[in-house]
């Protein structure tokens, strides 16, 4: 279905969840530009809150995410008070300034703490910021998964839920540090519909050890038994010398570029033919599902939690190494827990890096997420037009983008290069093989 042209992703490139990428966030922003942010948000601006939990009761060694040991239960408990705390300061910040739409809880593993916590947080959060109107989004792990969570999820208002699947051939979850089998998985899906959750995601990857297409065939066939409304196919990205745990992955049981080519467009076809839409370039929803619509109608967004349909712009985080994102800014919250926890003990937000966006910035964040969203971006009045088409003249030759005067259009097989050419429109961007993950 794809063509393989292996020039033309060579280049390790970002994920595209901002621009500019956390590859250009830098000390210097602090509590004082987060609530300049805060008091410029008017009374009806579409407002979401993003509330990170970095636990998990188990640490699988592909994770990047900023998460440690819930092995502890004073070190949760320490850590939910400053957060509680955090949500006091911003929520008066505020002062019930802005439309709540969505709450998302990411991780590590929301379910890492308990089900009673979880309903006091929620709690917190309605209190500070009012109720979200369009509910809340939830990742979970399914191995600490139980029915009791299940049921708070729908109390609370959940409606989207995301289940960090990955695989479910058994040699290749040993090799990653995520054992789960298949009934789990299935156990979790029936007691989150009893609970009333309509749409519910599988994160899936390829290009993990000892992964063949057959092991990625057979796990994608068995997911989609199991009817997920939809589907993340991500390619592991392996950068051991940023992520430690990844160490214990050996590289010579990685999948070479070819295979990995193979098995996402092997992914793709397999998800398109089943009726999933293809959203993006790594999501597959149902016909009937929000993220089809919401593609469909134009309305397709990016942020840090992938592709969504949320339409809010301004994203508050929360937690740490939560990023904020308002159309002049990105700030993220202190990373570790500890330095987290002692800035709001003084009564601080806990901003301590990120990047003002200059106009150029926003310009062309729009335009790469106009890109990777639709297929389509105008340049128009772009001062380094011809610097770009330039850069894009390859992608041209092959076939996978055309221009119509100063307007870009992906060719309907650029799904595998899209961020390798959203990248040629990114002025900070310089080949750098060990920050970034393959482009495909």
């Amino acid at each position: 279905m794809w063509k393989y042209h292996p020039a033309l992703l060579d280049a390790p490139v970002p994920r595209y969840t901002s621009y500019p990428t956390a590859a250009e966030f830098h000390d210097g922003p602090d509590a004082g530009d987060m609530d300049d942010a805060l008091q410029a948000i008017g009374a009806d601006t579409p407002v979401s809150l993003y509330v990170h939990i970095p636990y998990c009761h188990e640490i699988c060694w592909y994770c990047g995410c900023n998460t440690g040991a819930a092995s502890r239960a004073g070190r949760v408990d320490a850590y939910l008070e400053s957060l509680h705390r955090e949500i006091e300061i911003v929520g008066r910040a505020l002062a019930g300034r802005g439309r709540l739409s969505r709450i998302s809880f990411g991780g590590g593993s929301p379910n890492a703490i308990s089900p009673a916590q979880f309903i006091h947080l929620c709690e917190a959060l309605r209190s500070a910021f009012g109720a979200a109107s369009d509910g809340l989004s939830v990742e979970i792990d399914p191995r600490s998964f139980t029915h009791e969570w299940a049921g708070v999820l729908g109390a609370m208002g959940a409606r989207r839920v995301s289940l960090g699947v990955q695989t479910l051939a058994a040699h290749v979850q040993s090799a990653i540090g995520r054992v789960q089998p298949a009934q789990m998985i299935a156990q979790a899906m029936l007691w989150l519909r009893a609970a009333g959750i309509y749409s519910i995601n599988f994160d899936l990857m390829y290009g993990l050890p000892e992964q063949s297409l057959r092991d990625l065939d057979e796990t994608l066939t068995a997911a989609m038994a199991m009817g997920p409304d939809r589907i993340a196919l991500f390619g592991y990205a392996h950068v051991p010398h940023l992520i430690p745990r990844q160490r214990r992955i050996h590289s010579g049981l990685l999948p070479n570029p070819v295979m990995r080519f193979m098995q996402a467009s092997l992914g793709h076809r397999i998800l398109v033919e089943a009726g999933y839409v293809p959203i993006g370039f790594d999501h597959f929803a149902a016909a009937s599902d929000p993220l089809t619509s919401a593609a469909r109608c134009g309305l397709l967004r990016r942020n840090f939690q992938g592709f969504t349909d949320d339409p809010a712009e301004t994203v508050i985080g929360l937690g740490a190494s939560a990023i904020s994102a308002f159309p002049d800014r990105l700030l993220q919250n202190e990373k570790n827990a500890g330095r987290y926890r002692m800035k709001i003990s003084a009564g601080l937000m806990p901003v301590s890096r990120g990047v003002m966006r200059s106009a150029d910035d926003q310009l062309r964040g729009h335009a790469i997420e106009t890109l990777l969203c639709t297929g389509i971006a105008s340049l128009a009045g772009w001062s380094d037009i011809a610097g770009i088409r330039a850069r894009l003249t390859p992608f041209a030759n092959a076939g996978l983008l055309s221009w119509d005067k100063e307007t870009l259009q992906l060719a309907t097989d650029a799904t595998p290069y899209a961020r390798a050419i959203a990248a040629c429109l990114d002025r900070y961007r310089q080949p750098d093989a060990r920050r970034f993950s393959n482009a495909i």
